[in-house]
C-alpha cells in the first residue's frame, strides 16, 4: 500500500519535517483516504495527530464528536462553548487570509483539558482577501452552503455557514437540512426553509437563523466578520479574553493522563499496528515526475517505487 503523511506543525515550525522525525505509536483513527496516528516529535516530545494518505485512493478518486454521537445532542451551554471556541479558531484563520472551508464534527478534537482543537487544513484557502472570492467545489455534503452547491462565487461566510450546521448539529443531533438521499439534501440546503424544533432559546434559534442565511451577503459575519459572531447575544454569557487564554474550564474533562492516553479511541483503531512505512523517508530525487506533480504541496510525498511492501 502506498502511503504519505502530511504533517503540519504551523508556520513557525520547521517546513521540512520529514516521517523520521516521529515516532508513530499507535492508529487512532480511519478515513475513506487513509489513517490517522498518533505521533510524538523525537526532538521536543511533543505529540500530533499525523493523517497517513493513500495515495492511489486520491488518485482514483481525484473527536469531540464521539462525544456527539454517544450523547446525541448537547445543552446549549456546552454548544456555546464548543462552538465558541470553534468560532475563535475561525475568526483567527480568516484574519490571516484564510478560508477554512472543511468545518465539521469529524474536524473537531478535543484535546486533554477538553479544549477544541481544530484540524485537518487540507481544503483551506490562503491569500484571501475580505472582499476575495473563489469558485472551488469542496467540502463536505452536509455542510455545503448554498453558494458552494450553486457553483457561484464564495468568500469567507462560507465558514459561518458551517459553524451554524456545526451548532445546529450540536443542539438538535443531525445537520440542519440532512437526509439519506444526498440529492435530496442538497435539494434541502438550496430550497428548504431552516427547521427549528421547540425547546432552544430564543438566542439560539436566533444565531442558527444568522449563521444558516442561504443569502451569502446577508449571512451572519457578512458584515464584520468574526466581530459579528462574538457580539451576538447567543455568546453574551462568553468573555472572549478568558476563551482565548484558556480561562474558562471546559465543560467535560476528557480525564486523561495526557496526550498520550489513548482510553477514549476505540481499540478497533488502537489495536491495529502502525505501517512500517510510514517511518520511511526516501530519496525524493527518485520521485517519479507523475506522481511527484499529483502531490505537489504535500509536506512529504516519496515516489510509488520506495513502497513495494
Amino acid at each position: 500500500m502506498s502511503e504519505t503523511s502530511t504533517i503540519n506543525l504551523g508556520p513557525s515550525a520547521n517546513p521540512n519535517a520529514k516521517p523520521t522525525d516521529f515516532d508513530f505509536l499507535k492508529v487512532i483513527g480511519k478515513g475513506s483516504f487513509g489513517k490517522v496516528l498518533l505521533a510524538k516529535r523525537r526532538s521536543d516530545c511533543k505529540f500530533y495527530a499525523v493523517k497517513v494518505l493513500q495515495k492511489k485512493t486520491i488518485l482514483k478518486k481525484k473527536e469531540l464528536f464521539f462525544h456527539l454521537q454517544r450523547e446525541r445532542s448537547f445543552l446549549e451551554p456546552r454548544a456555546r462553548f464548543y462552538s465558541a471556541e470553534v468560532a475563535s479558531a475561525i475568526g483567527y484563520l480568516h484574519s490571516q487570509n484564510i478560508i477554512y472551508r472543511d468545518l465539521k464534527p469529524e474536524n473537531i478534537l478535543l484535546d486533554c483539558q477538553g479544549h477544541v482543537v481544530l484540524t485537518d487544513f487540507g481544503l483551506c484557502k490562503e491569500g484571501m482577501e475580505q472582499e476575495e472570492t473563489t469558485c472551488t467545489f469542496c467540502g463536505t455534503p452536509e455542510y455545503l452552503a448554498p453558494e458552494v452547491l450553486k457553483k457561484q462565487p464564495y468568500d469567507r461566510t462560507v465558514d459561518w455557514w458551517c459553524l451554524g450546521a456545526v451548532l445546529y448539529e450540536m443542539l438538535y443531533g443531525l445537520p440542519p437540512f440532512y437526509s439519506g438521499d444526498v440529492s435530496q439534501m442538497y435539494d434541502n440546503i438550496l430550497k428548504q426553509p431552516l427547521q427549528l424544533p421547540g425547546g432552544k432559546t430564543t438566542a439560539a434559534c436566533d444565531i442558527l437563523r444568522g449563521l444558516l442565511h442561504k443569502d451569502q451577503h446577508a449571512r451572519l459575519g457578512s458584515k464584520a466578520d468574526f466581530l459579528e459572531i462574538k457580539n451576538h447575544v447567543f455568546f453574551s454569557p462568553i468573555n472572549w479574553d478568558d476563551l482565548y487564554h484558556k480561562r474558562i474550564s471546559p465543560p467535560y474533562n476528557p480525564n486523561v493522563a495526557g496526550p498520550g492516553d489513548l482510553r477514549h479511541f476505540d481499540p478497533e483503531f488502537t489495536q491495529e499496528a502502525v505501517p512500517n512505512s510510514v517511518g520511511r523517508t526516501p530519496d525524493l530525487n527518485t520521485s517519479s515526475a507523475s506522481t511527484s506533480n499529483a502531490f505537489l504541496g504535500f509536506s512529504y510525498a516519496p515516489s510509488e517505487d520506495d513502497f513495494l511492501s
